[in-house]
């Protein structure tokens, strides 16, 4: 198993349900947690439960995805908060959660991986 997971964050239940469906497709020995929506199930998300999803992903390392700003915001406080090294993307959700994903299952360094999604990074 790899020492690189991968964690997707969403404000969305539904929308992170399906991109994990997607993502699921191609990562069959990734660690790999996903996390959507409030603990009430509405749309937004919550430090705590992005926290459990970092800690509750088996690997040390970890390539976050997110999909909005409040989303990173509870990403950076987790990533504080835990022994693990969260590295978050800023790249469109769908695209790079998916490109990291195939490429890390497929056997790509991390080197690799990440000149992948430099070229999708959302530049502000």
């Amino acid at each position: 198993m790899t020492a690189l997971g991968i964690l997707l964050v969403s404000h969305s239940n539904k929308l992170v349900n399906g991109l994990a469906e997607l993502i699921s497709q191609v990562t069959s020995d990734i660690p790999f947690t996903y996390v959507g929506g409030t603990s009430e199930g509405e749309i937004g998300t919550s430090f705590e439960t992005v926290l459990e999803a970092v800690e509750q992903n088996s690997a040390q390392r970890l390539l976050a995805f997110y999909d909005l700003g409040s989303a990173r915001m509870n990403l950076e406080l987790a990533a504080e908060m835990t022994s693990k090294d969260v590295q978050i993307q800023s790249v469109p959700v769908v695209e790079g959660t998916y490109t990291a994903a195939a490429l890390l299952q497929a056997g790509a360094s991390e080197e690799e991986i990440l000149a992948q999604l430099a070229d999708l990074n959302i530049r502000k």
